[in-house]
């Protein structure tokens, strides 16, 4: 009976197509859905890929360590031109995630480091290596990321922000899309 629910508690936790740990007491108050975009783009530090002037800001909260995190970069892709994603370092998994989150954010190039270290991560080879010596703003701007997932009731990441292209609606999304699901919950 045991090896039953152990069976199925597995295959639940495989089913999930996102990165998550044990969710701890926000410090802060929580952000409201509506207020997420504003607090995102005044609080958060990531970097811009795709459409820089598009009208569609889609924000993504993720984790270096995060395999879901990596294909969802994928899927976000083909979406470039229509869309500017911006993608935000935290560090919820493990003792990689600052690290590696500190080399994309403060690279000359951070686009190419990350799509470099999500290719390796993607090929199981565990992401770039990354040194433990961080400048302390861009620690703090990691560890502010993660206050706002937090505060934004995500447990677990992707986590995606955005304003829905046609209804103009504040949306927010956990977990890995395809490029075509993607497009449709953003509606482009």
């Amino acid at each position: 009976m045991q090896r039953r629910h152990f069976t199925l508690a597995l295959v639940a936790t495989t089913a999930l197509a996102a990165c998550s740990r044990q969710a701890d007491a926000p410090a802060q108050p929580p952000i409201d859905k509506a207020q997420a975009l504003d607090a995102l783009a005044t609080q958060g530090k990531g970097f811009s890929v795709g459409a820089l002037m598009a009208k569609q800001s889609v924000y993504v909260l993720f984790d270096p360590q995060c395999p879901h995190c990596a294909h969802l970069w994928e899927a976000s892709q083909p979406l470039l031109p229509r869309a500017r994603f911006v993608w935000l370092p935290v560090s919820l998994l493990n003792a990689k995630s600052l690290p590696q989150g500190a080399a994309i954010l403060g690279a000359a190039n951070p686009t190419e480091t990350m799509a470099a270290h999500e290719k390796s991560l993607i090929a199981g080879q565990g992401g770039m290596a990354a040194s433990s010596s961080i400048p302390a703003d861009i620690e703090a701007a990691i560890k502010t990321n993660t206050a706002l997932l937090d505060r934004l009731g995500a447990t677990s990441v992707p986590f995606l922000v955005a304003r829905h292209a046609r209804t103009g609606e504040t949306i927010t999304h956990a977990g890995a899309l395809g490029t075509q699901e993607l497009a449709l919950l953003l509606g482009l």
